[in-house]
């Protein structure tokens, strides 16, 4: 009996990674699946060249009347809207590909860990969303006015879908992430890798990185850099006042978690 026991040892955490790689691949194709759902969805009705019509609408209102976009690809005017369609599928399907990553990691946290990542998960989702709405509605409209304006009457403007593209996607993710500074604050309070007093001091750092950030990522006009380096500071303020809140609440948890640790664990 005593000969098989070590062996029996070596056999657990063998069976448990690789009962992890088993889980990890059935919440993978779920991700997966829940993205390709809707973008055959969205493929089929209301289809890949209406979404990318919405899409391009604000740099359309920009051009002069009668002026479109072009392709300068041979399968570029197929590929692009296949793209779009693709971008719109995973945003929409978004919840479900964060919940099968929280469901994933769920079993190995604490009961006030559990707590934790589930409202994480929602704010992120919504603030990701809603600074792609923000940039959508309000930004590009206003920075393709105001390029339009400076454009000499003998240019007539008309922008490659491609490049349009790709400068979407780069805002989209730029102000997607912008609006995760809440977030990402209260996670370093929470977690407390940095004190709040210590973040509060680093205003005036945050203000300087905020417009670096801005000048590299954004169009070299001051309208976009400003347009998100005013929005990344706010959200500084925002998240060091959403971590005030939950800075107390640890702070009395702080003595009984270490003799309830194991009992929290589920």
């Amino acid at each position: 009996m005593s000969q098989h026991a070590p062996n029996a040892d070596q056999e657990q955490p063998e069976e448990s990674f690789i009962s992890h790689l088993v889980e990890l691949r059935t919440r993978l194709i779920r991700a997966g699946g829940s993205v390709l759902a809707v973008f055959i969805v969205l493929f089929l009705y209301p289809g890949a060249s209406a979404i990318y019509d919405v899409l391009a609408q604000p740099m359309l209102a920009s051009l002069p009347q009668g002026t479109t976009m072009i392709a300068t690809g041979v399968i570029t005017p197929f590929m692009v809207p296949i793209k779009v369609t693709m971008m719109a599928a995973f945003v929409i399907a978004l919840p479900i590909v964060l919940y099968q990553a929280w469901a994933f990691v769920a079993p190995g946290l604490y009961r006030h860990e559990k707590q934790l990542a589930l409202p994480l998960i929602v704010s992120s989702t919504l603030l990701f969303i809603l600074g792609m709405m923000f940039c959508y509605f309000f930004v590009f409209r206003t920075v393709f006015h105001f390029i339009a304006t400076f454009a000499p009457k003998s240019i007539t403007p008309a922008p490659d879908i491609e490049a349009y593209l790709s400068f979407v996607m780069t805002m989209f993710m730029a102000f997607g992430i912008t609006f995760e500074v809440p977030v990402a604050v209260v996670l370093l309070v929470k977690m407390g890798i940095v004190e709040l007093k210590k973040l509060r001091t680093m205003r005036g750092y945050v203000v300087v990185g905020a417009f670096i950030i801005a000048a590299v990522v954004t169009p070299p006009d001051v309208v976009s850099q400003f347009m998100l380096a005013v929005p990344l500071c706010i959200l500084f303020e925002v998240g060091l006042l959403c971590a005030r809140l939950v800075t107390p609440r640890e702070s009395e948890g702080e003595e009984k978690d270490g003799s309830n640790a194991i009992s929290e664990r589920n």
